[in-house]
Formats: structure tokens, C-alpha cells, sequence
């Protein structure tokens, strides 16, 4: 059985990450997708919010599993039992940047296999940033987030201006 992980802190999931995932399936027997706890991010949603809408949005699909993780990759890689690290790409400077990653993670672990599937063309501007400053500006957001989720997120949005302003 070949595994993968496709880690990130998915703040919120995106048609994006979906895509993503849809792509690995297509490859892969199993998706591990890992919510990352990065204590060096403020993230928007909480972890449990976060894996709350990817359970949701791969409900139904048998072979992905979501998992929250803290820590490098090469140890999820490790814990999961698999070389196989899926990456999402937009454009040339997610590519820079993720070779920057996969350079560091090959001292740590040489036989680790990085995949990088790229975005559909109608997805290359499409980011959990952008989603997220559209609910700062309280500008529409909608197309960038799965429809199957798109309902929970803007409530858990709407749920965390009310709170603000109180």
C-alpha cells in the first residue's frame, strides 16, 4: 500500500488543498492529510476548527485520514511509516520555497520522495491568505472554499467577528 502526507495548517481549507488531495488519490492508496500546529503562526481557525472542516469536506472518502501534528516533517513522515510528501504548487515562488524545505528535509531523511502537483489554472491565485483577508474586508469568499464546507466556514467567520466584537 503506498501512503502519502500532504501537511499544512489548511487556515481554512481551500479548492486548493481539496484539489490537492483529489490529485493524491489518484496516486496514492492513502492521504494522510495533517493539520500542522505551528506555534510560530497565528492561525484564524483553531486546529480543532481546521481538522473539524477537513473531516467534513473528506467525509465519505475511506483512504484520507486527517491528523493534527506538531513538529518537522521528516517525523510525521517517520510516524506515518511512508517517504512520500505531497506538496501543493501555485506558481514559481511556491516552488522556490518548498525546494527550500525539501533541500533541509533530505539532510534530515535522504530517502524522502517529494511530489509536487501543481494548481489547476483557474486555482493558481487561490490561498487560505487570501480567503482570510476576504473575511477581514468582509468581501466575498465563497468560490476559494469547497462548496461541501463553505457554509461552516463562513459561520465559524461570522461566529469570530461577533465574538471580536463584543
Amino acid at each position: 500500500m503506498k501512503k502519502c502526507v500532504f501537511a499544512g495548517t489548511f487556515d481554512p481549507p481551500t479548492t486548493g488543498h481539496e484539489g490537492v488531495v483529489l490529485d493524491s488519490l489518484k496516486i496514492f492508496d492513502e492521504v494522510v492529510v495533517a493539520v500542522l500546529e505551528n506555534t510560530g503562526k497565528s492561525c484564524y481557525f483553531s486546529t480543532e476548527e481546521r481538522i473539524g472542516l477537513l473531516k467534513k469536506l473528506f467525509d465519505g472518502q475511506s483512504r484520507v485520514r486527517v491528523i493534527s501534528f506538531s513538529g518537522a516533517a521528516v517525523d510525521l513522515l517517520r510516524r506515518e511509516d511512508t517517504v512520500f510528501y505531497v506538496r501543493g504548487i501555485r506558481d514559481g515562488i511556491d516552488l522556490d520555497y518548498e525546494n527550500r524545505n525539501l533541500y533541509a528535509s533530505l539532510a534530515l531523511m535522504p530517502d524522502m520522495v517529494t511530489i509536487y502537483l501543481p494548481a489547476r489554472q483557474t486555482q493558481t491565485h487561490v490561498s487560505s491568505t487570501l480567503v482570510r483577508n476576504s473575511i477581514h474586508f468582509n468581501k466575498q469568499f465563497k468560490e476559494y472554499i469547497p462548496s461541501k464546507i463553505a457554509e461552516d466556514v463562513i459561520k465559524l467567520s461570522e461566529e469570530k467577528q461577533c465574538s471580536k466584537n463584543s
